[in-house]
């Protein structure tokens, strides 16, 4: 793989983007009680794990790098706990794709990370 210009390109951005698509989608079909609840926690928790990993890239240090793309795991984890209680509340089933989809994010980002904690210095 070639030199990666923008976090445009990082699969970890991509993935999570794709995530914030599918939340938005899902979080349509919520009941309007939820509108100012759990819908608005979820699509902030989702937007935030994209929008770290692109602040992250930018970030010239490893360190800042490293400390962005943790926020965004810290995020996907709340989504994760959101995405459970969604399910516990019958507003999506337990086979849905975005549950599937936290589980990839949370690999490709974990494999961001340690790949980028490989180029810290001694």
């Amino acid at each position: 793989m070639g030199k990666i210009d923008s976090f445009q390109q990082l699969d970890a951005w991509q993935e999570a983007h794709r995530l914030v698509i599918m939340v938005y989608k899902a979080t349509e079909r919520f009941p309007d009680c939820e509108r100012f609840g759990l819908v608005a926690q979820m699509r902030r928790a989702a937007v935030s794990i994209p929008a770290n990993i692109a602040e992250g890239f930018k970030r010239r240090g490893v360190r800042d790098k490293i400390h962005f793309y943790n926020i965004a795991e810290g995020s996907l984890e709340e989504l994760k706990y959101y995405c459970i209680l969604s399910r516990d509340l019958g507003y999506i089933s337990s086979k849905d794709e975005l549950l599937v989809q936290t589980e990839t994010v949370g690999k490709i980002l974990n494999g961001l990370i340690a790949s980028t904690e490989r180029r810290r210095s001694p």
